[in-house]
């Protein structure tokens, strides 16, 4: 499919009940989409899930896990988990820590329940106090942390296709970019915001890639 001058493409934050084959088919197929797919969670447990009013399960999440990376070679996924959901026990956040781990996100946006005033969660029974709210989300945060830090420290020594967004925000001799896979990459070199360069990774954190632009040579 041609890009008619768009190279890039990410489609971000959908709903697991709406990833049907022909949507995996066309980010598999069409060069501009990127390998990156931001996939809320928000719970590993199916009995939090159905109170939440989610129209998936814990299950049904894993087997479209499997079937995008079946699909999808080299994808990198993010996601969005609340801890602390009315009526979260702690066998239902173990359950949120061993789909993270299975995963092996490559991102994700945590939150700490918050009730708001006339919502349905609001006024159900068994709120998890904030105290156990706060340990647990240190828990998950250092679980995703940990699994992060595995998956980018395996892009050390591959070269990166770079799109420069400008200098770095923790050091301005570096410039700043994104990656295909939606990671961003602080690197020594002399590329214009706006341009796409390749760059060798030389260091990773859980969140970032460090590196420096490279010059390829044709094959």
């Amino acid at each position: 499919m041609p890009s008619r001058g768009i190279e890039r493409i990410r489609f971000t934050s959908p709903h697991p009940k709406d990833f049907r084959e022909p949507v995996v088919a066309a980010i598999a197929e069409c060069e501009s989409v990127c390998e990156h797919v931001h996939l809320p969670l928000q719970s590993g447990s199916s009995r939090i899930l159905k109170a939440m009013r989610r129209t998936y399960s814990r299950e049904r999440y894993l087997s479209l896990v499997e079937r995008l990376r079946a699909a999808i070679p080299d994808l990198a996924l993010g996601t969005d988990v609340i801890v602390g959901f009315p009526g979260e026990t702690e066998v239902d956040f173990c359950e949120t820590l061993e789909v993270v781990e299975a995963v092996g996100f490559d991102s994700a946006f945590t939150f700490v329940y918050s009730p708001r005033v006339g919502t349905e969660a609001a006024e159900m029974p068994d709120q998890v106090p904030e105290e156990l709210k706060r340990e647990r989300m240190e828990r998950l945060v250092e679980v995703v942390q940990r699994g992060a830090a595995v998956r980018n420290e395996g892009r050390v020594g591959l070269v990166e296709e770079v799109l420069v967004e400008g200098p770095s925000r923790t050091d301005p001799a570096l410039l700043r970019g994104r990656t295909r896979r939606n990671t961003t990459v602080n690197f020594t070199g002399t590329a214009a915001p706006g341009d796409m360069v390749p760059v060798t990774i030389e260091g990773a954190t859980s969140t970032t890639l460090k590196g420096r632009e490279t010059t390829l040579v044709p094959a």
